[in-house]
């Protein structure tokens, strides 16, 4: 692990690698060793063994882990030649350390030993294994040696680490937590969407209720974009080979492209971004300084080839649709239209709930292409942008694509997860390969400026990030079902169906459930379906032309007139309320 590491956490985190590599190396004689690195609440390992570790193995590397840390082992660290480190670790048969130590930079190498085991490492440590004492050993997985599916699989023990044991259960907590909200669960219960491996993996069906979500968020997007200066672009699935190559994606990213298809004799290429489409039509014609800002948008589908082992429900998926959007400007603009850019961003965020946002501005790579003064106008506009907002952010120096600099936008959710959303991302390097010109005011040809920027990401991500967000329970301007209608009895039934008409006129969504179940089952059956308004019909509501409010708190509210329900309710969408009017 390198040195980078700092916090007490993050030492105790590494420290437990090497314990637990200690414990099933004396458990299962004859484990090679991969690497084991600290990471986010925990650690991992990675073994080359010939037992396959079994759920019931984890238990008995824990409780050996466990007699280690009582011993309270000292880390002891050791410098070493490095051609006597790899002699060493080739004789012992850890080809894989052998093949770290070679890749290394140096003459030398360094060793932590605890007791009776010796790993190569960088440290650093804490002082003994009597520090770690706040773990859990959690799962297996498979995982290729240095991430190539041609190089062997090991196999990955995972565990957490934490300083306190009130920091180790606030943490299960939250998994649990996680569990609860799991979009993959709430969407089965509420029928919104599926992946079907006949068609394909990463591939998803949006259902009725789902897709209703989807236009309701899309009609919504649409409609303040076109209220913040954009115009719309619809453009092709596919493309030539030669305008990938223009771009550089086949130089760049053709890992995450699908192979191509012939047609007409050409290869062409499904397209994992929008950007050179959008290029496409700014070509058109030769474009003025009085026309820019150019701002186009498009929900436009793409596709990026993802590995199978990292799909996972709607957060990481083959096929999806960006909210993307390209602005061309002049540099004289840029400023204006980055902060524009930038509030437009956090506008939408907050509208959807999203209040707890922070900021990552990357900066200049070594790699860079593009005038080293555009990068420091750039980089001072998006740190202009983010200190006018008064938004926390974080600089990630070096951390910019090799085309420009950006501000990605980070979330935290309900329960308090972070989640990347939002990106504005300069490009120096798409309008130089396409010869992208503006007449000036002076009657010369001039390069324009141009920025990528995403708000939602992709819809299928967050569509998933919303259903945890809320565990389902939307709010009423976004629930599928916004009010369910149900009788008592069905002698209520004409009543019902007068007010469910009354309500669907006034522009609501409205399921009507006039079977003859018994009322309680009707109840439970729209709470599992997380309906945000109840309507319970009985006869003295039908007598008195009144109804009953069943919310999804489960409390009750009565003898409401639907002319007063419906004025509440059209509040409660309108302002895009995130709790109930009636709670």
């Amino acid at each position: 692990m390198a040195n980078e590491l700092k916090t007490k956490v993050e030492l105790i985190r590494h420290s437990a690698a090497h314990i637990m590599a200690q414990a099933v190396v004396e458990l299962f004689p004859g484990t090679k060793l991969g690497i084991g690195p600290a990471i986010e609440n925990g650690f991992y390992y990675d073994f080359d063994c010939p037992h396959h570790f079994v759920p019931e193995d984890l238990t008995a590397i824990e409780e050996k882990m466990r007699a280690i840390v009582k011993q309270r082992q000292p880390f002891v660290c050791t410098e070493h030649k490095k051609d006597e480190a790899l002699e060493k670790f080739s004789a012992a048969g850890e080809k894989y350390k052998a093949e770290l130590i070679e890749g290394l930079p140096g003459d030398t190498v360094t060793y932590y030993t605890n007791g009776s085991f010796t790993d190569l490492c960088r440290g650093p440590h804490v002082g003994n294994t009597g520090e770690v004492r706040h773990f859990k050993i959690t799962h297996i997985a498979g995982a290729y040696w240095r991430g190539d599916e041609k190089r062997p699989m090991l196999q990955r023990i995972y565990g957490v680490a934490f300083e306190t044991k009130e920091e180790l259960d606030a943490h299960f907590k939250r998994l649990e937590e996680a569990a609860r909200r799991d979009h993959r669960k709430i969407g089965k219960e509420m029928d919104l969407f599926s992946v079907h491996e006949s068609v394909g993996a990463g591939l998803v069906h949006w259902h009725p209720k789902g897709a209703l979500m989807r236009v309701l968020i899309e009609d919504f997007w649409r409609k303040e974009h076109m209220s913040a200066g954009y115009d719309f672009l619809f453009t092709p699935h596919i493309g030539r080979a030669n305008l990938w190559q223009t771009s550089g994606h086949l130089g760049f990213y053709k890992d995450n492209m699908y192979a191509p298809m012939k047609i007409d004799g050409e290869e062409y290429f499904v397209k994992p971004m929008n950007c050179p489409f959008h290029i496409q039509v700014y070509e058109t014609r030769k474009r003025s300084y009085r026309e820019l800002p150019l701002r186009w948008a498009e929900l436009g589908t793409v596709y990026r080839y993802e590995k199978a082992g990292v799909l996972h429900g709607l957060l990481r998926v083959r096929g999806f649709t960006q909210d993307d959007a390209h602005i061309f400007c002049t540099p004289e603009q840029m400023e204006e239209e980055v902060s524009r850019t930038l509030r437009f961003c956090l506008h939408i965020l907050r509208s959807f709930g999203f209040n707890e946002i922070t900021a990552y501005l990357a900066t200049r790579p070594p790699d860079a292409v593009g005038e080293p003064a555009r990068w420091d106008q750039a980089t001072a506009s998006l740190k202009k942008a983010l200190e006018s907002e008064k938004l926390p952010y974080t600089v990630d120096e070096g951390g910019g694509a090799f085309y420009g600099p950006k501000i990605d936008l980070k979330i935290k959710d309900a329960i308090a997860r972070d989640w990347q959303l939002g990106t504005i991302q300069f490009d120096f390097n798409m309008s130089e390969r396409f010869g992208l010109t503006y007449v000036g005011s002076d009657g010369h040809d001039h390069r324009p400026y141009m920025i990528h920027r995403a708000l939602l990401g992709s819809l299928e991500r967050f569509f998933g990030i919303l259903i945890e967000q809320y565990a389902g329970v939307f709010p009423l301007w976004l629930a599928p079902v916004q009010l369910k209608v149900m009788t008592v009895t069905n002698e209520q039934d004409a009543y019902a169906r007068t007010v469910a008409d009354k309500l669907m006129k006034a522009g609501f969504r409205v399921s009507l459930d006039l079977r003859p179940e018994k009322i309680g089952h009707k109840i439970r059956e729209a709470h599992v379906e997380r309906v945000p308004y109840m309507l319970v019909l009985g006869a003295q509501e039908a007598e008195k032309g009144t109804v009953t409010l069943r919310l999804r708190s489960k409390k009750n509210v009565s003898d409401l007139s639907v002319d007063e329900l419906l004025a509440n309710l059209k509040r409660e969408v309108d302002e895009k309320l995130l709790a109930n009017v009636y709670q």
